[in-house]
């Protein structure tokens, strides 16, 4: 049975769910087609549409949803955040989120090292809660600024530092849950099997305790199937452990007590590099001796993906096409250098790297963690999928067990890119499985069945286990009789029967399985080329394989301001999955699947998913899998307005440089009329706008006028195009003077080319893109031939600069495009360039920083920060964004948002930020975000140099 087949319920049925539940007292429950198709999907390749999602603010109101579900005969399913990559967050019937209101951390006990938390409490919240007291939650997985607590006792999460300090299981002191009956139980070590459920399991498994001993607990990494071995006597038959990977199948997690353990003072990596991934694997057993907590393997395969990811800045590594990344730590910098002084001797690498710094540190640690993403590319760009995602088997077998696995593939004529836990024996791959194959979506699927069985039979010989971390889910359960006997599989069904005799929680995971090659999200995706604007280059100009790019991993769930990323600024401020680039992506998928809630390009469904993304650009470099959400909400727009009556704002705001041009004319009068009452009042509610927001001024005298009028340079020197975008030219004349007085004083002459060169930003943005293209394409053929004789073409805006950069190609598409792409340059990366120019001093200044987020997402901000850097400048890099991003925090209905997400990271920054301190922000949004919000002047890096050039002092 398909998603298409079994998740539609008939109206009545389904209004009796809502209504039932509301009459529960249940206040957050949603089964809008918007709600339905955001939860259809997890991290992993499945597509089921619940009927309903139920975000519970008291575990009181988990209690009564399974209640409605157990009286109305309704599938349960508990989900996290979402980044499970089995499919086992996803279900037909209510999907319960947990981590919208509970996310509670109740309770740190120093003394107990223990800590008590909701279900929905993300890890990294645990993690900064336990900080103070020098503790720390040891399972770390490389989700660990999204996924939560009870979704990491859902699948018995390990993460890269379970080597040291355990899988979750290792680290469960006590469970309050409700089981598919309806039990309350609160469970710690030590308790007693007196009656109810627990009384039945006892009794149940007291009679396969010789089954229990050979087949469970094998090795550390055994996640597979339900962990039984703590039940035996000699564990002190220990409920709450057993039911830590029971994957939702059993009971609902209500509240946990979690132990802590202390967190070491230093930490230091040493990465160790081998000829292939194999070699790698054959010198792990070598290294646990030495105490690490952690021994990841990493692939040149994946390392390259991450150097293809525009504006991406990776760190450099020891030669080889395969690492070991050994964590080690001490109480002194000196111990963890003794410590990795040993490994290095023992490790018998091609080279090696002793990283002590902590940024360089997090910068290796980032590569492993967005491992996940980064693999789902093959080499040659093909898409690749979960679906044999975290095998595990015994460490010392490991070497052996990847040469086969590699062979495997090369006999399916399949790719994988390998990596994960090596020191536990855990292989993280994703292949490119052909779901993809357009109108033979069934040979896909064929392929994948038949590649996973054979797979699980050389996971089984190995000793290993089809799951190392992420449980089995709707991905293995299935294969679960290649790797345990009848005996055991017939347990599995009757402790399912003992804890939820009606199987109501997640059905099909674990227990009476369904279908592993059932219900996959991209087996049923078509492929859609027809009348798109955008070129699509890196997918075949395919939208659907475009916007099937979004894994589910959930990154732009995280927090990733405080390290300088920019995804996603509206997910932070509502808290809302439809405002994460992955809920986003969720839908646009919907959009295209057969049988869903969502139809259409114009379906509302669409439009209230897209209606907070800020077009930012920060999911194209920060999203590990390269999703660029700001092209796909340009390419609704304009399938959805085409040839059709648009939004004034459109009209007004989206063809502002159009607007610009005429109050220049005027523009003494154009002020006068906005900054009246009236006047104001009208033209903003005309525009679209919110009525709060002001009109920033019109220039009296524009760029282009001034430069005219200005005698011409003398003397010669090495030619440079200062392009001048249509804000600047009108808003902001004095940055481009200031751009121009720099470039002159490092020994360029200046050229200004002619005023017909818009880059179409706002009618990009809003989604005109007939128009764009033959703006944009106009402005191509005036800079094509300064390109083509070798003159760099310097931008000042950061967004249409990265508009040169990006959207030419893509949306003019040739070799005239290419050609000026590669010619625009930003200040900062020509400067750098430039042959004996040395930056003015900066020496003693404070600088906070606010990259546009296109310039740091498109071009890259290391260019500004390595010259700020050598001019002496202490800088605060914030990250995020500053919420205007040009005309869409001026709409109406955006006002609200647009001020919390300037509240994150900008607002906090220059609040009682000194007189002498400068505030550097390229962007005319984020100076008129500035200037409106906190009344402060943004300087643009141009100004902020040419203050302190000789002839200015």
């Amino acid at each position: 049975m398909t998603a298409t087949d079994s998740a539609p319920a008939h109206p009545d049925t389904a209004r009796e769910l809502v209504a039932a539940l509301r009459a529960a007292g249940i206040g957050d429950v949603d089964d809008s087609g918007l709600a339905r198709a955001l939860y259809s999907s997890d991290a992993s390749l499945y597509r089921v549409l619940p009927r309903a999602v139920v975000r519970p603010r008291h575990v009181d109101e988990m209690v009564a949803t399974l209640e409605v579900c157990r009286s109305l005969g309704v599938p349960l399913t508990a989900r996290g955040a979402g980044t499970s990559i089995a499919g086992n967050a996803v279900g037909p019937g209510v999907v319960l989120d947990t981590s919208r209101y509970l996310h509670r951390v109740h309770a740190v006990d120093e003394e107990a090292r223990t800590a008590t938390v909701d279900p929905g409490v993300v890890q990294a919240s645990l993690q900064a809660a336990a900080r103070p007291s020098g503790l720390r939650f040891g399972p770390d997985p490389s989700t660990h600024n999204r996924c939560t607590v009870g979704g990491m006792i859902g699948n018995n999460a390990c993460g890269s530092r379970a080597l040291g300090y355990g899988r979750t299981a290792d680290n469960v002191v006590g469970l309050d849950v409700v089981t598919g009956g309806g039990e309350r139980l609160t469970l710690q070590t030590g308790t007693q099997p007196r009656d109810g459920v627990l009384a039945g399991l006892h009794g149940l498994v007291a009679g396969e305790l010789a089954m229990l001993r050979t087949e469970f607990g094998r090795f550390g990494r055994q996640v597979s199937g339900y962990s039984l071995e703590h039940l035996l006597p000699e564990r002190g038959f220990d409920v709450a452990r057993a039911l830590v990977g029971s994957e939702g199948t059993l009971a609902l997690v209500l509240g946990a007590t979690v132990r802590l353990v202390t967190d070491a003072p230093f930490r230091g990596l040493v990465v160790l590099g081998y000829p292939s991934m194999p070699e790698a694997a054959d010198a792990t057993p070598g290294l646990l001796p030495h105490g690490p907590t952690a021994v990841e393997g990493l692939d040149a395969r994946m390392v390259q993906r991450l150097r293809d990811v525009p504006a991406a800045v990776v760190p450099d590594l020891p030669r080889g096409d395969g690492w070991l990344v050994v964590e080690l730590t001490g109480d002194s910098v000196a111990e963890v250098r003794d410590k990795a002084a040993r490994v290095l001797a023992d490790a018998g690498a091609l080279d090696s790297l002793v990283v002590t710094d902590p940024a360089e540190a997090a910068a290796i640690w980032r590569i492993r963690e967005d491992g996940a993403g980064l693999a789902a590319r093959t080499s040659d760009g093909h898409p690749a999928h979960a679906g044999w995602e975290d095998t595990a088997v015994p460490p010392e077998r490991l070497g052996a067990y990847l040469r086969e696995f590699e062979a495997l593939l090369d006999q399916h004529g399949l790719q994988c890119v390998p990596y994960g836990h090596f020191g536990d024996g855990c292989v993280h791959g994703r292949i490119d499985f052909p779901f993809g194959s357009g109108s033979e979506p069934d040979r896909g699927r064929a392929r994948y069945r038949a590649f996973v069985e054979d797979a699980a039979r050389l996971v089984s010989g190995y000793g290993g286990s089809l799951s190392g971390e992420h449980g089995d889910g709707r991905a293995r359960s299935e294969l679960l009789p290649f790797m345990y006997s009848p005996g055991a599989i017939s347990l599995f069904e009757r402790v399912k029967a003992v804890f939820d005799p009606d199987d109501v929680l997640n059905p099909g995971v674990l227990v009476r399985p369904a279908r592993l090659d059932d219900d996959v999200r991209m087996a049923a995706a078509p492929v859609v080329r027809e009348r798109l604007a955008l070129a699509y280059r890196h997918d075949g100009g395919d939208f659907s394989a475009a916007v099937h790019r979004c894994t589910g991993v959930g990154k732009c769930r995280a927090d990733l301001q405080s390290s300088g990323g920019v995804m996603c600024p509206s997910w932070p401020a509502t808290r809302e999955e439809k405002d994460s680039t992955r809920g986003r992506a969720r839908v646009l998928q919907e959009m295209l699947a057969p049988g869903g809630p969502v139809t259409d390009w114009r379906s509302p469904e669409v439009h209230g998913a897209l209606d907070l993304c800020l077009s930012c650009k920060g999911c194209s470099r920060d999203c590990p899998t390269g999703v660029d959400m700001a092209s796909y909400k340009a390419e609704v727009l304009h399938q959805s307005y085409r040839r059709r009556l648009r939004p004034r704002a459109h009209y007004t705001l989206g063809q502002l440089p159009r607007w610009a041009d005429l109050a220049a004319r005027a523009p003494r009068l154009v002020n006068g009329v906005l900054r009246s009452r009236l006047g104001g009042r009208l033209a903003k509610w005309s525009a679209g706008m919110d009525q709060r927001r002001d009109v920033p001024p019109f220039a009296t005298r524009t760029f282009r006028r001034q430069w005219a009028e200005r005698p011409a340079p003398a003397g010669a020197g090495t030619p440079v195009a200062l392009w001048v975008d249509s804000f600047t030219d009108h808003f902001a004349p004095e940055v481009a003077l200031a751009v121009a007085r720099v470039l002159e004083a490092a020994g360029y002459r200046v050229q200004v080319p002619g005023a017909d060169t818009c880059c179409g930003l706002t009618w990009i943005t809003t989604g005109q893109l007939d128009a764009a293209r033959r703006i944009l394409g106009s402005t191509v053929e005036a800079l094509v031939p300064l390109a083509d004789a070798g003159i760099p073409i310097v931008g000042v805006e950061p967004s249409c600069t990265a508009a040169l950069r990006g959207e030419a190609v893509e949306l003019v598409g040739g070799p005239a495009a290419e050609r000026v792409a590669a010619a625009t340059r930003t200040l900062a990366e020509l400067l750098a360039d430039t042959p004996g120019w040395t930056p003015p001093s900066l020496d003693g200044l404070e600088v906070v920083a606010q990259p546009h987020c296109h310039h740091a997402s498109v071009m890259g901000w290391s260019a500004d920060a390595d010259l700020l850097a050598s001019a002496g400048a202490r800088v605060t890099r914030l990250g995020g964004c500053c919420g205007l991003a040009g005309n869409w925090g001026v709409e109406r209905g955006h006002h609200d948002v647009s001020v919390t997400i300037a509240g994150q990271q900008l607002l906090p920054a220059v609040e009682g930020l000194g007189d002498d301190a400068v505030v550097l922000a390229d962007g005319f949004s984020c100076r008129t975000q500035l200037d409106q919000l906190a009344g402060r002047r943004g300087l643009h890096l141009a100004e902020l140099l040419a203050r302190r050039l000789p002839d200015q002092r």
